[in-house]
């Protein structure tokens, strides 16, 4: 299969880029690597430094003749989208539009999109949340999210682009990027290997819901033979305060450390945790790796990085 990924050069994407070619698939990419790494980047794919918005993206459409286009180019901050919700929105929403459009013009067929399954549903009313729970968004962020998954249905009805979106919950592991504010498990194993003080925001009561990057990643390999689309809760669906991850974090780092807590941050979840059941059934997929496996290997790739 043909098939290109945007954002193929950041956390998620790269994996499933592997996990892709690993299963014997044509990949291309689009990145414009403002978040993404080139380091990243697997040499057996093809790779177009593009902004998503760009005009340039229909020749990649053009050259490639895709079968499927999966979409993980995204602004994934939660709180740079309540400072800056033009720009969320600007890469959110009009940057998949815009590869939505080339989708069309080039006749692709399917689409896979990286959603949330967090910030989309706000604050909950059931534990955990199904695909059917109400979306209250408390960001930008979610609200963007959410305003794709309304456009994804009427280019389906519109167009009759078959698209499969994956709802993920906090997803860690190998890659994550330790700088800025997204990654909570990232932040903590790289400060703490360094010797530094990580804080804590807010109590650290809040709950959420870690999905190891390598179970997200087989998701989005299970997608590709499911023809019938629709949405899909990926995640542990097990919640986890930002204590408890903490303190998980600190005893695999081997070092001392106390528990620092500062100011909570706005458009944040208090509590969060998704159920699987319909991607278990429909997809066969269900987490293969729990938290206390993935934190260490997550720990050892921060271990092998030069600080």
């Amino acid at each position: 299969m043909r098939i290109l990924v945007t954002g193929g050069a950041g956390f998620i994407g790269s994996h499933l880029v592997d996990a892709y070619l690993q299963e014997g698939h044509d990949v291309s990419i689009i990145d414009d690597l403002s978040t993404g790494k080139k380091k990243n980047i697997n040499s057996r794919a093809r790779f177009y430094k593009l902004d998503i918005c760009s005009e340039e993206v229909g020749k990649v459409f053009a050259e490639g003749r895709f079968d499927l286009v999966n979409h993980h180019a995204a602004q994934i901050d939660v709180r740079k989208s309540v400072a800056d919700p033009v720009f969320d929105a600007k890469t959110n929403i009009i940057g998949l539009l815009n590869i939505l459009q080339n989708c069309i013009r080039h006749g692709v067929k399917r689409f896979i999109f990286a959603s949330t399954g967090g910030a989309i549903y706000g604050e909950q009313e059931e534990f955990p949340a199904k695909e059917t729970h109400p979306t209250n968004p408390l960001s930008p962020y979610g609200i963007a999210k959410l305003s794709c998954e309304h456009y994804l249905f009427f280019y389906k009805n519109t167009y009759g682009l078959n698209s499969t979106v994956l709802r993920y919950a906090n997803v860690y592991g190998p890659r994550q990027d330790p700088h800025g504010e997204a990654g909570v498990v990232a932040i903590f194993a790289q400060k703490l290997l360094r010797g530094e003080q990580p804080v804590i925001n807010g109590d650290g009561m809040q709950t959420r819901d870690f999905v190891y990057v390598g179970d997200v990643a087989r998701a989005n390999v299970l997608a590709l033979s499911y023809n019938g689309g629709g949405i899909f809760n990926i995640g542990a669906g097990k919640e986890t305060t930002v204590r408890q991850l903490f303190r998980q974090i600190v005893g695999i780092c081997g070092v001392k450390a106390e528990e620092i807590y500062g100011p909570p941050k706005s458009g944040e979840q208090k509590r969060s945790v998704i159920d699987f059941k319909k991607a278990k059934k429909k997809l066969g997929w269900s987490p293969h790796v729990f938290l206390e496996e993935g934190l260490k290997h997550t720990v050892e790739y921060f271990k092998g990085k030069p600080s």
